[in-house]
């Protein structure tokens, strides 16, 4: 069984650059906090649906005070200790739907340097890991319908997807059951 309060991988982006991927801490407010204040108002605007200047301090602790049961959070960075900078992060919030069902409300953040690299992808990958050891059967997500970016990561992610449109946004449902594409291939342990 994956411990995925203390994950830890190093893969490569499309780039050649190598970055860790890791388990958020508590400790990461201010790497997360510093991620945030980075991103261009355009994607604020994307991954939240409206514009916002900052992240508050209960939104920093729900990010990064999780509980690796029903939230699991992980991060992208580059570099070492001090130097160490968050350039992504993926989440994921469970419940259980009216099936009884365990799902997941699934969501990204890139920094803009770091666009068009895999970083969402990889994060995908690796939380669908973690999900299908902890029983959940899908994530949702809600995506801007302009966001093709998120909308091509999820659909080229080997995961089965239903997708329904309204006013403005794409309802994805990514399904983590169903036989698909081994989605545990690359990375190796640092």
């Amino acid at each position: 069984m994956m411990d995925a309060a203390n994950f830890d991988i190093v893969e490569t982006l499309k780039n050649g650059c190598a970055v860790r991927i890791r388990s958020i801490r508590a400790h990461d407010k201010n790497r997360i906090f510093e991620a945030f204040r980075n991103l261009e108002p355009e994607s604020i605007y994307a991954r939240f649906f409206y514009h916002k200047k900052t992240l508050t301090d209960d939104e920093l602790k729900a990010v990064t005070e999780v509980d690796f049961e029903d939230a699991v959070a992980l991060v992208v960075a580059i570099g070492v200790g001090e130097n160490e900078t968050i350039i992504g992060v993926g989440l994921y919030a469970a419940s259980e739907d009216a099936s009884a069902q365990r799902s997941a409300e699934v969501a990204f953040m890139v920094e803009e340097d770091y666009h068009g690299q895999g970083i969402a992808s990889l994060l995908l990958r690796h939380l669908a890991s973690i999900a299908r050891e902890k029983g959940l059967s899908h994530f949702e997500a809600e995506v801007l319908s302009k966001n093709k970016a998120m909308l091509t990561v999820f659909s080229h992610s080997g995961l089965p997807m239903k997708q329904s449109a309204r006013s403005g946004t794409v309802r994805v449902c990514l399904s983590l059951t169903a036989d698909m594409i081994s989605i545990s291939e690359g990375g190796e342990k640092p």
